[in-house]
């Protein structure tokens, strides 16, 4: 099932690619774990894919030993100050800062570990608050100050809109978080600002989100079925 799952889902990402003049090449498929037992992840490896995305630091501490030192592992939960070391420890890159004091307490624990994950600062474009990310107003100033006050690598932005069970509803977000990007990189408040990463687009609207400049998307369902819980 994961083999023939993950063949769909790069000819999907390969139409929307083509559809929007880009290339497959330009887009990490980010597989997302939550509750998924470390076999389907192994299997997923095997089957010579490299990216994955957990949700909570306790059930990636037991995964993540159980994987290829070279495996990539992105964090994409909500993270909590008494879990960024951890997160620091296990993590390539943390897609989820949205405020200042996370990111000053990660950069604590990188500069104690010598261990630099990359970052996404999570924006939230639907203003829900039931979700975390920082408001698109304050955006700005954050990435100033974690540019100047860090050594933490800023490569992009993450959103998740609100659900849609039409992902078309969906394409306005993707729309305003490539204008925000390219509005910030014009101030150079990225680490590339010629490459900047766009984390959008889950298992209902990824192809919309490509169309619309996404550089990763995060997909778990339809690779690895609904979940149980």
């Amino acid at each position: 099932m994961i083999r023939e799952n993950l063949r769909l889902i790069q000819a999907s990402i390969a139409r929307a690619a083509e559809k929007s003049g880009r290339t497959p090449e330009e887009i990490t498929l980010v597989a997302v774990t939550k509750t998924v037992p470390i076999a389907a992840i192994q299997e997923t490896i095997r089957c010579g894919h490299n990216f994955f995305g957990e949700n909570y630091i306790q059930e990636a501490a037991g995964k993540i030993p159980c994987c290829p030192p070279d495996t990539n592992w992105h964090f994409i939960g909500h993270l909590q100050s008494n879990k960024a070391k951890q997160a620091v420890e296990l993590f390539q890159v943390i897609e989820t800062v949205d405020r200042w004091e996370i990111a000053r307490i990660l950069n604590k624990y990188a500069r104690q570990l010598n261990r630099y994950p990359s970052i996404l600062i999570q924006v939230n474009l639907g203003r829900e608050r039931q979700k975390s990310g920082i408001l698109s107003e304050h955006l700005e100033d954050l990435l100033h100050r974690i540019g100047q006050e860090t050594a933490l690598p800023v490569l992009g932005l993450m959103t998740m809109p609100p659900y849609f069970s039409d992902p078309e509803q969906s394409r306005p977000y993707f729309q305003q978080l490539k204008e925000l990007s390219m509005q910030l990189a014009r101030k150079n408040l990225f680490a590339d600002n010629s490459n900047v990463v766009l984390s959008m687009g889950m298992s209902n609207d990824y192809t919309v989100a490509i169309e619309e400049g996404a550089t990763t998307i995060r997909v778990g369902s339809a690779l690895f079925g609904t979940r149980n819980i």
